[in-house]
This record gives C-alpha cells, sequence and structure tokens, in this order.
C-alpha cells in the first residue's frame, strides 16, 4: 500500500524567485538568511546558540535545495551522505498568500489576483463594516488597519474587553481577521461572527477570513489560542486531493490544512497547538493510516516566528523538528514517500511583518528515491503531479513529474 506524506514547512522560502522584485522582496531569503544569522552568533537564545543544527533535514536534501535556488553556498555543516532528491520550485500563482501556495503545491495554480485591502488607516470599506455590524448586532468594530496579530491585540486588547468591539484588521494578504476574547466575547461568538464576514467578503474576491481568539486579561499577559479557524474560498477546481478521494485514498489533514482547502477533498481533521504537538499528531497517524496522503502544515514557522520577525524562534523551531525527523523515518515503510516544502517565504530578517515572494524547496524522501537533483521546477504543481504518478492516478491539469529513481 502507497503512502505519501506532505510536510509544509509554512513560510520556510529558499531565496527570492525572478519576480520578488515585483512583491517588493529583492532579495527575501528565509531560510538562507537564518543560517547565516545563526553562524554569525546573531541567532543566539536561551534556548538555542551557534550555527543551525539540522543533520536531518539536511541528509534529506533541504540545505542542498536551497543552495541550488540562491547559486549560493551557505555557512553550514554538511558532508552526510544525501537521502533525497532535491529540487526547488518557483510559483505560478500571482499571490504570496497560504491557500494560493497550497493549491498549486496540490496542481493548482491561481492565475490571478485576490483582493487585497489597501495599507493605512481605515483600510476596510465602511458598507462591509456597517453589513457586518448589522448583521452581527455589533456596536461597532475596532482596529480597521493592517497589522500583526500580536500587535493589534496589544493595541486594542484592553479596549475590546471593556466595550465587547471585535478588532478586525488585515495584512498584505487578501485576509480579513478578526480578534476577540475567547471568555468574553466568546470562542462561538467569534466563529458565527466569522462566517457572517466570509460572506460578506465574497463580493471583494477575499480569500479568507480568520477568527483570532486570545486569552488573558491585560497587555501584560494577552496570548493568541490555538481555537485560530481559517474560513477559506473554496479551490476553484479540482486539487490532489479531490482525485485521491475519487479513488478511494484517503486524504488526512494535520493542522490547518482541511481550512485551507475549505475542507474540499479532505477525509478527516486532526488538530495541534504547536508544530510539536502536530509531529506528535503525524506520528500517530502513521501508525494508523497505512495508506493515502498524511497533510501536515507546521504552523510555527510562520505565525510564530516568521511574521514575528523572529531569527532565534524560527531557528530553534528549526532545529526542534530535525530532532524528530529520525522518529518519523522509523515509521516509514517501503512503499512511503515523504515531501518536504513550503507555501511561501517569511523572511525573518526583511522589514515588515508579511510574506516574502521566494522558492520553496521541494524534497522528496523514501526507500525508492534515488539521491538527485529535481533543479529549478517551473511551478509548485510539479509536486502534485509527481504524488499523483506515484499513487498511479490520472494526470492533473498542471504541473511536470520529477523523476525520483
Amino acid at each position: 500500500m502507497k503512502r505519501a506524506i506532505i510536510l509544509v514547512l509554512d513560510s520556510l522560502g529558499v531565496g527570492a524567485s525572478a519576480d520578488a522584485v515585483n512583491y517588493g522582496d529583492a532579495g527575501a531569503d528565509t531560510f538562507g538568511h537564518i543560517v547565516e544569522a545563526c553562524a554569525a552568533g546573531k541567532a543566539d537564545s536561551n534556548q538555542r546558540q551557534g550555527p543551525l543544527k539540522i543533520p536531518n533535514l539536511t541528509r534529506w536534501g533541504l540545505v542542498a535545495a536551497a543552495e541550488a535556488s540562491r547559486q549560493q553556498a551557505l555557512p553550514i555543516a554538511k558532508g552526510q551522505q544525501l537521502d533525497g532528491a532535491y529540487g526547488f520550485a518557483k510559483s505560478l500563482s500571482m499571490g504570496k498568500d497560504t491557500p494560493s501556495g497550497h493549491w498549486e503545491i496540490c496542481g493548482l495554480p491561481v492565475p490571478f489576483a485576490w483582493g487585497v485591502f489597501p495599507s493605512g488607516p481605515d483600510c476596510f470599506p465602511q458598507s462591509l463594516l456597517d453589513k457586518l455590524c448589522q448583521e452581527a448586532g455589533l456596536a461597532g468594530t475596532l482596529g480597521n488597519c493592517h497589522a500583526s496579530g500580536t500587535e493589534i491585540i496589544k493595541r486594542y486588547g484592553e479596549e475590546h474587553m471593556r466595550t465587547g468591539l471585535p478588532i478586525c484588521y488585515t495584512s498584505a494578504d487578501s485576509v480579513f481577521q478578526i480578534a476577540a476574547h475567547e471568555e468574553s466575547f466568546g470562542l462561538k461568538r467569534l466563529y458565527k461572527l466569522c462566517e457572517q464576514a466570509r460572506v460578506l467578503v465574497d463580493d471583494l474576491n477575499v480569500t479568507r477570513v480568520i477568527a483570532r481568539p486570545f486569552t488573558g486579561s491585560s497587555v501584560e499577559d494577552f496570548k493568541r489560542t490555538a481555537n485560530r479557524r481559517d474560513l477559506t474560498t473554496p479551490p476553484m477546481d479540482d486539487t490532489l486531493l479531490d482525485v485521491m478521494q475519487a479513488a478511494n485514498l484517503p486524504v488526512i489533514s494535520i493542522g490547518k490544512i482541511g481550512d485551507i482547502f475549505a475542507h474540499k477533498g479532505i477525509d478527516q481533521v486532526v488538530k495541534g497547538v504547536d508544530n510539536m504537538a502536530l509531529m506528535d499528531a503525524l506520528l500517530a497517524q502513521m501508525e494508523i493510516t497505512k495508506a493515502g496522503l498524511l497533510f501536515v502544515n507546521l504552523v510555527d514557522f510562520d505565525s510564530v516566528y516568521g511574521h514575528r520577525r523572529d531569527v532565534p524562534g524560527y531557528a530553534h523551531a528549526l532545529e526542534q523538528l530535525d530532532q524528530r525527523i529520525p522518529e518519523l523515518e522509523k515509521l516509514m515503510g517501503a512503499d512511503d514517500l515523504v515531501l518536504v516544502t513550503a507555501d511561501h517565504g517569511c523572511d525573518p530578517t526583511m522589514p515588515g511583518s508579511d510574506h516574502t515572494r521566494e522558492h520553496v524547496p521541494a524534497v522528496f524522501v523514501g526507500a525508492q528515491v534515488k539521491p538527485q537533483s529535481l533543479g529549478l521546477r517551473d511551478t509548485f504543481a510539479d509536486m502534485g503531479q509527481t504524488l499523483a504518478d506515484y499513487f498511479d492516478l490520472p494526470p492533473l491539469k498542471v504541473g511536470s513529474v520529477c523523476k525520483l529513481n
């Protein structure tokens, strides 16, 4: 029985793509800049020190993929035998957002630009906020600006708890986000509000509405929780996930994958509070599900470290993941195939807090994979096409097969 595992290291770009300048991201290199910061002693913290230590991901081919993308060696220990086939892919989609990246990995590039909100104060149309308040029975909203999730809660959290007004904000992505206190506002009420907003933003071609619950009693201890929920526009066509379902192959979402695909093509959803809990969930599912696709998004790289421009934290999270790789390998069978990739970049050394337009790694590992270079892939969809070929499924509409042996 064939089984595949997709590990999305959310935001781990491996170097600016040729069109990065059009997005204001010239010179971005999420992974490369983290490696360089560690080698220079600029990523030391109480949790980690010195050069980046990821021997297992290096052995799989992640470093080789990054060096091929940037066309320059990285200051990181190598020397191990290479076990994976490694390449790097550029995006055909017009955005650098989470849904576009994941959909393209699964064979569905997004050839149009999603609607985004202008920067500056009062970024949302007043008509949108008026309709939302009317439908939800709200006296008003707070925020109405571009902001990072942690910063906006610090700025408006106490006023939100005092007034009961939800905090609405956005980013450079196509997204409408609503933050509210889990207890004083209520989690169910927040989810319902986001469902109402989801309908209203469809006319603006906005990809996602995200519920951002938090807890705490004051600015000193406000903390976002794991009860985030993404309400995403469904993919406009079938993806690898739908093709697998049609062939009666199970598709297991671990983390926010189900939300990203609006639960289209998903058989089962498993959640986790952070990267390590998601790895625990993956390993548990590997004991249960012996065929089909286990699709994992390790969100902390993006939401906790990339957007917050936390280089030491990002490095530590990579080292934590690397330490779990041997556990995964012990559960791999002769017909298992692992894909390590990302959906976009989020370079923590760049100004601002938004995603960056970058290549992503395309690293395949398995007993039947020949260690080799896969070169530059013209679209993320080559990864989904390769998995369709691996499962002997009908070819996807976009993408070329990576020859793995």
